[in-house]
């Protein structure tokens, strides 16, 4: 399988300006490959093909006073971009045929230099490599260092170079990975997802939700007031912007942390997960919309299953129509929806008191086949009735029945335990014997 590794670097001055420089240069050449494709779309013709475009916009264009400076990056760089437009352009056409998984793709937009993200990209015809001292030697920019936090698991054939809008550097690497196998275990887990709590597990796990969002949002809405304040187009904007970027940023990188955390333990620690599958979209345009973005569920629920694959545990999704939160787990009767306030509701067949999360959790799973218990739902233990022979009047003559006490009222009150007698209940209440019909004696 293929994953991305992705490292921060640090290029000196120098290395910036060559870096903004293969930015633009890539952004102008998919500029007017794309404009190409727009005039002959509109007068009829049918599409360039690459190499038309590469010759048109690239080889032609650095003969030209007004392109000579495409001449100062990477060649490799600039045919990357023309293969990033093709992409995008197959991905279009398929969106329309339908044949394109996820939601549909726009047709193909101009780039600009104020987009928050830049990337170029190196293949081997580049001859990028590591250096022994541990940099990344890019052509035409240097050796540029790099932060490794882990060792790539194979050789890379390509790099690509981002630039977010913090103004932050990373080295992104394709790699392919062979599957590390897990040593087996037995628990299976089905997971329900929130945002009273980010996650609820089948055996009774409740994972708080950390809300970086809303505990970052002071800071956030200052520099957001600061930027605010600024006059557009200035300088002290452009770095008001960046800060507000960087808050983001910091927001960012806690929550994929912990998503990877939480992700990786219950890979571990389970054979086989299941998930419900949320309309996030959905959930997104409702009065909770900042809370269910806070949570992340679809980034989570991504490296759950990625991670699955790589150390071979079992991964389901269940269909978001499912009733999950509608039946109970013990007996397994449709109970009908409740309101979101409702966290704590007992069932009306079996008189089982459950508590709304975990039974979902336990539904999600038993809905992917898996085998869990429901005990875990339980937020009290269900009464069972006395056994035919504990109860009523014994032939023996004995008139009460041990274990099964009457309260009556306190001793301030003149009360004190009564038991079933052979005829009824016989309680003492103020000075009174009432038997079970209230009649007094």
């Amino acid at each position: 399988m293929q994953l991305r590794y992705s490292f921060r670097l640090y290029p000196n001055g120098p290395q910036r300006a060559a870096l903004a420089r293969g930015f633009g240069c890539a952004r102008v050449v998919f500029n007017d490959a794309l404009r190409a494709r727009k005039d002959a779309h509109e007068q009829g013709r049918p599409y360039p093909r690459t190499g038309e475009l590469s010759k048109q916009v690239i080889t032609e264009a650095k003969k030209t006073e007004a392109r000579a400076w495409l001449g100062q990056v990477s060649a490799v760089v600039l045919q990357q971009s023309l293969r990033d437009l093709d992409t995008a352009y197959a991905n279009f056409f398929a969106s329309i045929r339908g044949t394109h998984k996820g939601p549909k793709i726009a047709e193909p937009r101009f780039k600009s230099r104020k987009d928050n993200r830049h990337s170029i990209r190196f293949t081997a015809n580049a001859r990028w490599k590591m250096t022994p001292g541990g940099d990344l030697s890019l052509p035409r920019i240097g050796d540029v260092r790099v932060k490794w936090s882990r060792a790539l698991p194979s050789v890379p054939s390509t790099v690509t170079v981002v630039k977010n809008a913090a103004g932050r550097y990373f080295a992104s690497f394709v790699v392919e990975t062979a599957p590390e196998t897990l040593p087996a275990v037995e628990p299976v887990v089905g997971i329900d997802l929130g945002l009273g709590h980010f996650a609820v597990l089948s055996d009774g796990t409740k994972i708080d939700a950390p809300r970086f969002l809303r505990r970052a949002e002071k800071n956030l809405k200052r520099e957001q007031r600061r930027l605010s304040r600024k006059a557009k187009g200035s300088n002290n904007r452009d770095k008001a912007r960046v800060k507000v970027a960087r808050a983001h940023a910091r927001v960012a990188d806690a929550r994929r942390e912990f998503h990877h955390h939480l992700s990786t333990r219950i890979i571990r620690e389970n054979q086989a997960i299941a998930v419900e599958d949320l309309a996030v979209k959905g959930l997104a345009r409702t009065r909770l919309a900042k809370s269910v973005h806070d949570a992340g569920w679809s980034a989570f629920v991504t490296m759950m299953e990625y991670k699955a694959a790589k150390f071979g545990r079992d991964f389901h999704r269940i269909g978001r129509f499912e009733p999950t939160s509608q039946v109970c787990s013990a007996c397994g009767v449709k109970d009908g929806p409740k309101p979101l306030h409702i966290r704590v509701w007992e069932c009306g067949t079996c008189r089982t008191v459950l508590d709304r999360d975990i039974n979902a959790a336990i539904n999600v799973a038993k809905a992917a086949g898996l085998a869990v218990s429901a005990r875990g739902a339980q937020v009290r233990p269900v009464l069972v009735p006395a056994q035919r022979g504990e109860a009523g009047t014994h032939r023996d003559g004995q008139t009460t029945v041990v274990g099964i006490p009457v309260l009556r009222a306190g001793s301030g009150s003149q009360g004190h335990f009564d038991t079933f007698l052979g005829r009824g209940v016989a309680l003492n209440v103020f000075g009174h014997t009432l038997d079970v019909l209230g009649k007094r004696r």
